[in-house]
């Protein structure tokens, strides 16, 4: 490509965010970023109307990932990067509307791994072996340890060692306390990323129609169609452009069928409660001493729970992805591949079955979230506060949790980055920069890079997640109890 060639970005979530802001970094000059949801006027709140992975109050940032040092270091990475970018918002350069330079979009409060176990997995260990041999002693804080509590208490990091008091109530708590982490604001920051990507000079078309993404358009004179040379998008316009970018999410296995066995949207389930302002809970719970947490993330169907603190409305977040939930849909080729179910699917009213369950989640998954509650947080019952929200949030799972950034195999001008496998977000300030190096085909052979290729499930290779089970499977919403669903809260109500 050359500096002055068009390239459109189809998705304004993070990796399309990112991707713009390092293209326009390196002195691309001509891309366009094109999404359906208006971003501009709901500011990727999902209270505001927006429905994506990206669009969510919150979003964990850890380090440990056990024997994988590629995301240990491209957290590392990123952290620098959400550091910078809170430096740069706290002397108030160019802010977007609604953002002050008292805002942030890191909190580093901590990031708690909870077992139910008397001993850390295997997987814990891994990370704080890692974490040490990388340079990052003393990061990594084993809870029963009480040397590591010493250490803790040094650091300001005392509360998040025993967040839900379990000592004080003679239970088990058993886990490791990650101080380099904590969480984002997500839909402050993807609003951020929007607007520097803006003041770089990148286009954003960001409309239901306009913005819509509605297919890849090839030469008319290459009969195979193997070189794209545009997009249409639902109003019938064409753009073209050298390189196009898919960057659609949970969206992209329905738009890129060769994405088939590789990656496949699931859904995850989310429960919100909103803790009174008078309530003890509401200090307790909030980022100055309560950090962002996992309970029992690989230990299956009765796990895979993760939270946060209390935001400043009072929202505390739990979500479970112990059963990655699909939606088959038969589609055109006769493949049936799973469809998010959003307020922006195709048809979707507020009175259909489909509607009814965006605003719900599995029975299953709400039972495990409410026992979690009453074992940890039993406060919340006894106090009467109810569930205030009930969500899916829909990701795209590669079959190995590793990303997919590539180009297209047999097609010339299309790229995918997607495969997020719900751990993506954190990587928001510097994702971008690894994609325009691999457009640019620069040092290919780094083992992040390596991992992130077009690939399919070797012989006797055990998958991460199983994929493509279809209508029949027992994670497929149609064969599956609802939780009775909670109304849909105003903004203003917040």
């Amino acid at each position: 490509m050359k500096k002055t060639d068009p390239i459109n970005i189809v998705g304004a979530g993070i990796f399309g965010l990112s991707t713009a802001i390092h293209l326009a970094r390196r002195g691309y000059t001509k891309v366009t970023v094109f999404d359906k949801q208006p971003y501009d006027s709901t500011k990727y709140s999902y209270f505001r109307g927006c429905d994506a992975a990206s669009a969510d109050i919150n979003k964990i940032i850890r380090s440990g990932y056990g024997a994988d040092t590629v995301y240990q270091d491209l957290t590392t990475e990123s952290i620098a990067g959400w550091k910078e970018w809170n430096e740069e918002l706290s002397k108030g350069h160019e802010l977007p509307p609604g953002i002050s330079r008292h805002d942030r979009v890191f909190v580093n409060n901590g990031h708690l791994v909870l077992t139910d176990q008397e001993t850390l997995p295997a997987f814990e260990l891994a990370t704080i072996a890692n974490m040490e041999s990388a340079g990052h002693k003393d990061t990594q804080l084993i809870t029963t340890d009480s040397s590591h509590q010493a250490i803790a208490k040094t650091k300001g990091f005392m509360s998040a060692i025993d967040p839900f008091h379990r000592e004080k109530r003679a239970k088990s708590n058993v886990g490791v306390l990650d101080t380099t982490g904590g969480f984002v604001i997500a839909d402050k920051a993807c609003y951020l990323a929007l607007h520097k990507a803006r003041q770089l000079g990148v286009k954003f078309i960001l409309d239901p129609v306009a913005g819509s993404f509605q297919s890849l358009n090839y030469d008319p004179d290459d009969h195979d169609s193997k070189v794209a040379i545009g997009i249409t998008t639902q109003d019938g316009k064409t753009h073209r452009a050298t390189m196009n970018i898919i960057a659609c999410g949970s969206w992209t296995p329905s738009l890129i069928p060769q994405l088939d066995g590789l990656c496949e949207a699931t859904a995850g389930s989310v429960a919100m409660w909103k803790i009174p302002r008078q309530s003890p809970l509401f200090d307790r719970l909030a980022p100055t001493s309560f950090p962002s947490w996992q309970w029992k993330m690989r230990d299956g169907a009765q796990g895979g729970l993760y939270g946060f603190p209390c935001d400043e409305n009072g929202i505390f977040k739990i979500g479970y992805r112990g059963t990655k939930y699909t939606h088959p849909v038969r589609q055109a080729d006769g493949i049936e591949r799973s469809v998010p179910i959003t307020r922006w699917s195709s048809g979707n009213g507020t009175d259909s079955d489909e509607g009814q369950r965006i605003r719900s989640i599995p029975s299953d998954a709400m039972d495990v979230i409410q026992s979690f509650i009453d074992e940890y947080l039993p406060e919340v019952k006894k106090e009467g506060i109810e569930v205030f929200l009930t969500r899916l949030c829909w990701y795209n799972d590669s079959f190995d949790n590793h990303l997919l950034i590539d180009h297209l195999p047999g097609k010339k001008g299309v790229f995918v980055a997607t495969g997020g496998s719900g751990h993506a977000f954190k990587y928001l300030p510097s994702i971008g920069n690894w994609v325009v190096d691999i457009l640019e085909g620069v040092d290919i052979n780094r083992p992040a890079i390596k991992a992130w290729r077009w690939r399919k499930l070797r012989d006797g290779q055990i998958p991460v997640n199983a994929l493509m089970q279809g209508s029949k499977s027992q994670r497929a919403l149609g064969n599956i109890q609802m939780s009775p669903s909670t109304d849909m809260p105003l903004a203003s109500k917040l």
